[in-house]
């Protein structure tokens, strides 16, 4: 049976009354996992090239996210040490499993003093060996996104982790938000099986056209965890409203979970018209949209230690 991580990511909006809501509201309604983001405002980098972006003959070449702005948005959604206490007290009361992303090689540290048995790594630092050693010494289990990554960082990665004995799981994930359905290349579950016996799927897709379409297809590709952003607010509520299921949704995802492998392949066609579109290929070139964002969040978080910056794929 597939497990389901509710990612409740920004969703909270920095409230913990409405984290604590959506907790129980995802266990009500099947996760089996409940997680949010480890945000430390401090650790966004600035880098110049951002403030304005570049275009150049109606191009995007580089996307504007002026530092400032995402400085303060992103400081109204920190949780301090009460907060992750809280949070991880009230998944155990709830029956999930408390879980976290973990973005920069000092916030390793500060995780490790919380009881987690699973760290979630973010698409973008895949490829970031030296924050994975940090992490592997730390926690028993690691998930891993593998979005905007390349297949040569990713068999890195998972060297790495087989070197060490490691327990990990890939997920497949396109980092194109919202995510088009004839975009999620589903296939690349088959190349991630090949790297390791745990697999799954991040799905970004719009909830309001696609519904948790491309979550059953890649349950029926054979994914083992489903990750999707939860909600129990309205979509304009947050800035991860558009991509996120509400508990009716969640449910939905949790009973086809459940589902024997063979049974969902039966009914895949039926359940999802655009099934067959949503195949690609096992081996493929990352987008110009997902080039973008690996530029931009790729670093997007850093280390500072006197004042300068370590990034997460560099040894200090």
């Amino acid at each position: 049976m597939a497990k389901i991580i509710a990612e409740l990511c920004q969703n909270h909006n920095g409230d913990k009354n409405l984290l604590n809501e959506m907790i129980w509201a995802a266990s009500e309604s099947g996760a089996d996992f409940v997680k949010i983001q480890s945000i430390n405002a401090e650790d966004l980098t600035f880098r110049e090239r951002f403030e304005n972006g570049v275009v150049e003959n109606g191009i995007q070449k580089v996307i504007k996210r002026p530092y400032r702005s995402e400085y303060e948005r992103l400081k109204k959604l920190e949780l301090s040490d009460k907060d992750h206490w809280f949070f991880i007290e009230q998944c155990q009361k709830a029956g999930v499993i408390p879980l976290t992303t973990c973005f920069t090689k000092n916030s390793v540290e500060y995780l490790s003093k919380f009881p987690w048995k699973t760290i979630k790594i973010a698409s973008y630092d895949c490829g970031s060996i030296p924050l994975i050693k940090l992490i592997s010494e730390k926690f028993e289990h690691l998930i891993i996104s593998t979005g905007a990554t390349f297949d040569n960082e990713i068999e890195s990665t998972v060297n790495y982790l087989n070197s060490i004995n490691k327990k990990f799981t890939l997920l497949h994930c396109i980092t194109v938000y919202p995510t088009p359905l004839n975009e999620t290349n589903l296939n690349r579950i088959n190349y991630l099986k090949k790297l390791s016996p745990d697999v799954g799927f991040s799905d970004h897709s719009l909830v309001e056209k696609d519904g948790i379409k491309a979550s059953i297809a890649a349950l029926a590709f054979g994914a083992d965890i489903i990750e999707r952003h939860f909600t129990i607010l309205k979509k304009d509520e947050s800035k991860d409203g558009p991509v996120s299921i509400n508990p009716q949704l969640l449910k939905e995802l949790s009973e086809f979970a459940k589902m024997k492998l063979m049974d969902l392949r039966i009914l895949v066609n039926e359940l999802v018209p655009e099934f067959k579109q949503m195949f690609g290929e096992e081996f493929r070139e990352l987008s110009q949209i997902e080039l973008l964002n690996r530029d931009y969040y790729r670093g997007r978080f850093a280390s500072v230690n006197n004042g300068k910056y370590t990034y997460n794929w560099e040894e200090d």
